[in-house]
């Protein structure tokens, strides 16, 4: 008797001391939940997340606040959580240019390992853009001039080491020529610089569409698998010849460290907020779809493209030399 009292006492003390603990996890979040995002304001990635994140804070019962940190080739929020407490109340976008880091930086972190992948979202459609104007009729033209006047081309991209530079490099590579990158630091931006004259040429994603439709701009080419229904005159780079499909798949990850009770929390409010349908009509308007990866899922696509990227960085020479 003595002992089974005993028993029932440990437990009922057990249960008190755990209970503060699950009151507080059952609370979580406590705060505002910051949502970091890889390029700047205006652009569709932001336009895009900010529908996500007003989903997500509706079901998390806290604003999830989104903090634009463009720049270094859409990598900085992931090394923002490098030194972020891993509580979940900091999630970040994961650009595909953070794996490649390792290659062309020196850096003392592992993006595989460093992270807690939460969620795979979705993917960009991307082309290549002139001015209306241009003397760029189709894309063959586009390659005429670069062959035959090595460096003048101008391009402008998203950053470097970001898809569509590295795309427009492996290009170039494959047809022989060499071009005149200009980096921006997102969409915005980078369509201000083609529309004012600054950009001969522009690779981006399809947040190009209302400049093409008001005429003062012009599709060359599509990356995707198919052609884009929006631009069906435009071929794809597999059309072209040139054997490439890039679509720079997305998603959400925490700090290392985070708890799987929090990591799966997060997964299933993002899951739920991305598959609203006023977030994949915000996506729709971009051409983006829909590309869900759970966490164990986006861990092993972590993995697999770090090793791809490291391929193309060292067929384009981009690889770091120290």
């Amino acid at each position: 008797m003595q002992r089974r009292s005993l028993l029932k006492a440990l437990a009922g003390s057990a249960a008190l001391a755990a209970a503060p603990a699950l009151r507080a996890q059952a609370a979580w979040p406590t705060q505002p939940v910051k949502l970091l995002v890889a390029f700047p304001a205006g652009g569709p990635t932001d336009l895009t997340m900010r529908v996500l994140a007003e989903n997500a804070g509706k079901l998390l019962g806290q604003t999830v606040v989104v903090e634009n940190k463009p720049g270094a080739g859409g990598t900085l929020p992931a090394q923002q959580l490098l030194t972020t407490q891993p509580d979940g109340h900091t999630v970040a976008q994961i650009p595909l240019g953070v794996f490649r880091l390792p290659y062309t930086q020196k850096i003392n972190w592992n993006p595989i390992t460093d992270l807690s992948y939460i969620i795979g979202i979705t993917g960009y459609a991307f082309g290549v853009v002139v001015p209306a104007n241009s003397p760029f009729e189709t894309w063959a033209d586009f390659v005429a001039y670069a062959k035959a006047n090595p460096g003048k081309l101008s391009y402008g991209s998203t950053g470097v080491l970001t898809s569509p530079h590295l795309t427009m490099e492996e290009i170039a590579l494959k047809l022989g020529v060499t071009l005149n990158h200009i980096p921006y630091k997102g969409s915005a931006d980078l369509m201000q610089g083609i529309l004012s004259g600054q950009l001969m040429a522009a690779a981006d994603s399809t947040g190009f569409a209302p400049h093409v439709a008001s005429g003062k701009l012009r599709v060359l080419n599509t990356w995707g698998e198919q052609r884009l229904a929006k631009f069906p005159d435009a071929p794809t780079l597999k059309e072209l010849g040139l054997g490439l499909v890039q679509a720079s798949p997305y998603g959400l990850a925490g700090p290392k460290g985070m708890a799987p009770a929090r990591v799966q929390r997060l997964h299933d409010v993002f899951k739920q907020a991305m598959e609203m349908p006023n977030h994949v009509e915000a996506l729709a308007k971009f051409d983006q779809a829909l590309m869900y990866m759970g966490p164990a899922a986006y861990a092993k696509f972590a993995a697999e493209t770090s090793a791809r990227e490291k391929v193309v960085i060292d067929r384009l020479g981009l690889a770091k030399t120290s």
